[in-house]
């Protein structure tokens, strides 16, 4: 991974998780990393597993506020010097029926999984831009991002946005030297099932009794999510794809027949359509 030595990685949600083994990947493989989280003490503590020293510093940061991101950016250029890659990982969760979500929890998942990757790509590309040298953006999406399952629309909302949005980006940057790869897993080790905790509304529905679909989505999401791949195993992939300036990443074998089906779906509704219009 000699591509990122002396380099410079901004990552969000660095604190566990993906974003934390990404950030162990990319220190172990030479890069200067700056880590950001919203928990200013998970940061500190992760900062800390990782060994600290020069090459590694960290910041508070909250991906829906863009005038935090920018803050960040400057940071991250003020502790380096230069900035060539950028990592929008962090992300929460948010399942419901349509008709019984709260706006103000659309509001939220919308503004940290998407916004928060509009935010992050919109401070830093300038700065990889003038760097001289090209880079990376790796946004992080989901399996959710192509293909879909009853009780979860808010998430796929946001992860379908992540997809064509970075895929636009990757052939808008290219002429940059700048590489936009998205990384679309299924189930990992994280504490991602808990996210929606922090939602707006939790507060307000912690004296409701949840109902038994919510019980059983949160216990089947948990266990899939607890027996996933082991999140430094998916930072490697990364690493590797970036290298490689692949577009997308993926890790599950499982997940081809979904992604299929979902292709046969769409087809054969193209051709029907075509058909009604007489152009088939």
């Amino acid at each position: 991974m000699n591509e990122f030595k002396n380099k410079t990685a901004f990552i969000t949600g660095a604190a566990g998780g993906i974003g934390l083994s990404l950030a162990r990947k990319f220190h172990e493989a030479g890069a200067n990393v700056m880590m950001a989280d919203i928990n200013a003490g998970a940061l500190e503590k992760a900062k800390a597993d990782l060994g600290g020293g020069s090459r590694l510093a960290r910041i508070v940061c909250d991906v829906s506020k863009p005038d935090q991101v920018k803050a960040a950016a400057d940071a991250t250029l003020k502790a380096f010097g230069k900035v060539h890659i950028v990592v929008n990982n962090a992300g929460v969760g948010l399942a419901g029926r349509a008709g019984d979500i709260a706006l103000e929890d659309w509001r939220w998942i919308v503004d940290i999984n998407l916004m928060g990757v509009v935010y992050g790509v919109e401070a830093f590309t300038p700065l990889i831009r003038d760097n001289g040298e090209g880079g990376h953006i790796l946004n992080v999406a989901s399996m959710a991002g192509h293909f879909t399952m009853p009780g979860m629309a808010p998430y796929h909302a946001t992860k379908f946005a992540v997809v064509g949005y970075s895929e636009a980006l990757r052939q808008e940057l290219a002429p940059d030297n700048i590489n936009v790869t998205t990384l679309c897993p299924t189930w990992v080790k994280t504490n991602i099932y808990n996210a929606a905790a922090n939602r707006p509304t939790a507060a307000k529905d912690s004296n409701k009794p949840a109902s038994v679909t919510a019980t059983q989505l949160y216990a089947l999401t948990k266990g899939l999510v607890d027996s996933g791949m082991s999140p430094d195993t998916l930072a490697d992939l990364c690493l590797t794809a970036l290298t490689a300036r692949r577009g997308t990443v993926f890790n599950d074998p499982e997940a081809r027949p979904a992604i299929m089906a979902r292709a046969k779906t769409l087809l054969a509704d193209y051709d029907a359509c075509l058909d009604d219009l007489g152009m088939s």
